[in-house]
């Protein structure tokens, strides 16, 4: 049985999806909170927000996440970093999971993957669960009635959380399986909850096909001047250092909080909505964000509440530490209409540094900024990934290297050639600690950051006076007004300098020996810029 709107050529059943008791297509939100609250997946909260929680896995599982080995993809992907499967164990872990959902209820979204008409992706999303839909349509971009009718999907993914997978007989890791096949150009998702696997499952099959257009695909979040997409800025950085809080500035319009492409016609946000985090919320550091979480049709997930009142507790960590909120970009009142920007005048860095040695900001040469890309140092926010209890430093290149199928150079040289083709400014700028190490120091106040983004992306930062860091070889800033000079040189808000010069030391050899695999790869000038 066939309920909403679709393409009456692309029914499941063209996907080899049949027996299902129905399938429900391209409902609204309205519709998909309903079925979602019938159906007992949540409750509904204050403001018509929908309240849900994921059960076992509140966070991505990179360690079951795998592409399919084949002729296509043996020369292209990067397989130190993605796990393989065969063809074989792939095709029966599809058949047996097809055969599970038969007899189900079915949600199907067909929605956009990039706000650039030349470069997006049409991409098909059958979950099990109401709220899924409600969230990847939040998530994505949403087509018109028109462009539903003859809507052709490029690529499906299948989510079914309550499919087991069998390690011996799908050839994965556990009964979790996250699995691209770029051939069939399809994903499966199996026995996880989370959400944000859909939402990645599609970013890393982006992160595939547009560099092979000459496209930037980037983890970051981008904004511009209001009135002014030409002046546009992104932000690069990991989940928790962040690219959502910083790049949504009431005096910046909002292109996208995570995703984003970069072509010769400029940047594109892949999205259509963003997916915030919320623990330690607060409507006085981030109103609109806050605001969310009481609107209608916003996914509240993993979050602790009151049972008779609905009020949400931002600060309980009971669940996890990665309670997040998704939202359309709409619901950001500053947030651009077209999710297009000019091309970056202003490229930023952000790392969460757990040792505390990084300044507040640097600015970055070209060279330097491709050190930094590749390096990717940053610490893991902690929810983020099972397992991650608290911030974990760490070396994840471009800034993404979960959703990087192809070699980190790959991203690298063409954003060295973008840059240097657009004279793009570049800036390294840490949100981690300052004053000691994770669990001595405190972290980098919000308030300074913001204070030194604004001076860096309205140029009156590059005015300023600058010192050389001993460490890094980057530049930093002497003075900014609103921020206290001490806390621009870490070193000064340690309480002994020699515990700063140690910590410091242990993390340039961090970076050089991480740094070593790239080595045979860069040019001479990158290799020129890295420490030591």
């Amino acid at each position: 049985m066939i309920h909403g709107r679709v393409n009456p050529t692309e029914t499941l059943e063209h996907h080899g999806i049949t027996g299902a008791s129905v399938a429900h297509y391209n409902y609204a939100e309205a519709a998909l909170v309903e079925a979602a609250v019938t159906r007992g997946e949540g409750r509904l909260g204050r403001g018509g927000a929908f309240l849900c929680t994921t059960g076992q896995f509140t966070g991505r599982s990179p360690k079951d996440k795998f592409v399919v080995r084949t002729a296509t993809t043996e020369d292209t992907i990067w397989w130190d970093n993605n796990a393989a499967m065969t063809p074989d164990a792939y095709a029966r872990l599809k058949a047996d999971m097809l055969a599970h959902v038969q007899g189900r209820e079915l949600f199907v979204q067909d929605l956009f993957a990039g706000a650039d008409p030349m470069h997006r992706l049409d991409v098909r999303v059958v979950t099990e669960l109401a709220w899924h839909g409600l969230f990847i349509r939040h998530l994505l971009r949403r087509p018109s009635r028109d462009e539903l009718d003859n809507f052709t999907p490029e690529w499906t993914i299948i989510n079914c959380p309550s499919f087991k997978a069998d390690p011996a007989r799908h050839g994965c890791r556990t009964e979790t399986a996250i699995v691209l096949n770029f051939d069939e150009k399809t994903v499966l998702i199996a026995n996880t909850a989370y959400a944000g696997e859909n939402k990645k499952a599609v970013f890393t099959v982006l992160n595939y096909l547009l560099p092979a257009k000459g496209v930037m695909a980037m983890h970051c979040s981008a904004n511009h001047a209001i009135g002014n997409p030409v002046d546009a800025a992104v932000f690069f950085g990991l989940s928790g250092t962040g690219k959502t809080t910083l790049s949504a500035s009431p005096d910046r319009t909002l292109i996208g909080d995570d995703e984003h492409g970069w072509s010769d016609r400029g940047i594109f946000n892949f999205e259509g909505g963003c997916y915030a985090k919320t623990i330690d919320l607060s409507p006085e550091a981030e109103p609109e964000i806050y605001a969310t979480t009481h609107r209608f049709g916003t996914v509240v997930e993993n979050m602790v509440y009151d049972e008779e009142t609905l009020e949400l507790d931002f600060s309980n960590r009971s669940l996890t530490e990665n309670t997040r909120c998704a939202y359309p970009l709409e619901a950001i009142s500053n947030a651009s209409a077209t999710g297009l920007g000019g091309h970056p005048r202003h490229v930023v860095m952000l790392t969460c540094d757990a040792f505390g040695v990084l300044p507040p900001i640097a600015r970055l040469s070209p060279a330097q900024a491709m050190y930094h890309f590749l390096s990717g140092f940053t610490s893991k926010a902690a929810g983020t990934e099972r397992g991650i209890t608290e911030p974990q430093p760490t070396f994840s290149t471009c800034f993404g290297a979960p959703f990087m199928p192809r070699r980190p150079e790959v991203y690298g040289k063409l954003l060295q050639a973008k840059i240097a083709k657009h004279g793009a400014s570049c800036w390294l700028v840490n949100t981690g600690w300052t004053g000691g190490a994770y669990g001595t120091g405190k972290r980098m106040p919000i308030r300074a950051t913001r204070a030194l983004l604004a001076a860096a992306l309205d140029g009156s930062l590059a005015k300023g006076e600058f010192r050389r860091d001993p460490n890094f070889g980057f530049e930093v800033p002497v003075s900014v007004p609103g921020v206290g000079e001490g806390l621009l040189n870490p070193r000064d808000t340690w309480t002994h300098g020699h515990d700063y010069d140690a910590q410091a030391a242990k993390l340039v050899g961090m970076f050089q020996k991480n740094f070593a695999q790239y080595v045979p790869f860069i040019d001479a000038d990158v290799k020129a810029a890295a420490i030591g």
